[in-house]
């Protein structure tokens, strides 16, 4: 029996996250994500796919974030027939993004016609119409059911503990007499994150295919980030600024929403105005209101056992309409704005931070991972000038990093998460969805203080046989 495996995104880099495991020449794919960065070479990067829809017999979604889905559509648009498979929170999410992504890709492609006409202006990968008919080839799946991809082949979800509805993936099959499993990590999360509940124990494997995010990095203890997020908020209140968080609309929003709560709740910041200005995040928590399977035991225990919406409270304000967001560059009192896109690439954030980046009693708080290339990065590395709409801006707000917040494991998490599974069993971990630093250390740990036998870091577009 021939097993190989190619990674064509997230290798070595962090975005665009695309993986098939091929059985005999029958192959699977993993995730259909976005590339993300300066904009000519991911429009190149996400206009081919590096195979041909038609020879995948299956697909699999670890879950619903942009680098992982983001580029479906086009899956099933350039010839793709068969099923995609992935939980049911993970299908609401992916509904939201690509639609969210459609729309934003058909402005953005006016918007450079008329505005930039001498510079490139990108088609759109797909529209709504494909989004829909992409939609039309999800089957959804509880975690722990065991069920066929293809002849031969079973898929079983395990919670990932990164966002609502996350995965990991295993693959099963049998070569001769003998049983052979595969497990792909997808963004692997924390214990003891809020909202959704902590990662199940990786499944014992043969093969694994592991995020390496923060492959370098230690987070600070969960039970720092509602303390230190008070801190922030209280100072920048007290300069008479405004706290501005480029937030994830899905996962990440959530969480600091939920924080925010607790923090009311127990009189901890100041009693100022909270607004949500991102229609996605608006949308998406009410999905996060629906899948109450998710949850951990402390949502249950301080909310929902209580009757209480724990994305909901006095002083927390939904932004819907464009009217509505662009009056907040009018109000001149403190208050905390959370906007998306969270890497600053779109969205609505990219006004306020245009409105308020040149203050220094304002703060931007940077409360996940931020891209090579991005605006984010931009921010999180503290340029002095950064450009926004094309126009320089000198950065004078302060800007605090906050990576207690993280829906990625950090290098310790994925020590024990390795540490505990079978590794007489386990032939070799492969090591994605990272730049390359983090995950040449990664490398180095596991074989200095683990008992892993074999780390290989896959180049994009290299097929490895897997013995």
């Amino acid at each position: 029996m021939a097993l190989t495996y190619q990674a064509l995104g997230a290798a070595m880099e962090v975005t665009g996250s695309k993986h098939i495991f091929a059985i005999d020449g029958h192959r699977i794919l993993i995730d259909c994500g976005m590339f993300q960065g300066r904009r000519a070479e991911t429009h190149d990067k996400n206009s081919d796919l590096g195979f041909d829809p038609a020879t995948i017999e299956a697909a699999v979604l670890s879950h619903g974030h942009f680098d992982h889905c983001g580029n479906l559509p086009s899956l099933t648009k350039k010839g793709y027939t068969e099923n995609i498979y992935c939980t049911p929170a993970t299908r609401d999410i992916a509904n939201l993004i690509l639609m969210d992504c459609a729309h934003i890709m058909a402005k953005d492609y006016e918007w450079m016609r008329r505005k930039e006409p001498a510079k490139r202006a990108y088609p759109p990968l797909y529209d709504e119409r494909d989004v829909i008919a992409a939609l039309g080839h999800f089957v959804t799946l509880n975690y722990h059911r065991r069920f066929p991809v293809m002849d031969g082949v079973t898929c079983e979800f395990h919670n990932a503990g990164h966002i609502l509805g996350s995965s990991m993936v295993q693959l099963s099959f049998r070569e001769g007499g003998t049983a052979r499993s595969v497990c792909f990590t997808g963004d692997l999360g924390r214990h003891g994150m809020p909202i959704v509940a902590s990662p199940d124990p990786i499944p014992n494997v043969d093969y694994l295919f592991c995020e390496g995010t923060y492959g370098n990095r230690l987070h600070d203890p969960m039970n720092q980030a509602q303390y230190e997020l008070a801190q922030v908020i209280g100072e920048t209140v007290k300069r008479g600024g405004k706290i501005i968080i480029p937030a994830f609309a899905i996962g990440r929003t959530q969480q600091l929403i939920y924080s925010l709560h607790r923090l009311k709740d127990a009189r901890k910041i100041p009693d100022i105005d909270i607004f949500v200005d991102s229609p996605m995040a608006v949308n998406a928590t009410g999905i996060f209101r629906v899948h109450q399977e998710c949850y951990n035991e402390d949502v249950h225990k301080a909310f929902l056992d209580h009757h209480d919406n724990p994305f909901g409270f006095s002083g927390l304000h939904y932004v819907t309409e464009l009217g509505e967001s662009q009056a907040l560059n009018e109000r001149k009192e403190p208050c905390i704005i959370l906007s998306s896109s969270g890497m600053c690439e779109a969205g609505r954030i990219l006004h306020h931070l245009k409105n308020n980046i040149t203050d220094p009693r304002n703060t931007i708080l940077v409360v996940g991972y931020m891209a090579e290339n991005t605006l984010g990065r931009a921010l999180a590395d503290r340029k002095p000038v950064v450009k926004i709409f094309g126009t320089e801006y000198p950065l004078r707000a302060r800007v605090k990093i906050l990576n207690t917040f993280s829906a990625h494991a950090d290098y310790e998490d994925i020590l024990a998460y390795v540490g505990a599974m079978d590794l007489e069993r386990l032939k070799c971990v492969f090591l994605v969805h990272g730049e390359l630093d983090a995950l040449k250390n990664l490398k180095e740990l596991l074989l200095s203080t683990t008992r892993v036998r074999a780390v290989e870091i896959p180049e994009a577009g290299r097929t490895y046989k897997l013995e």
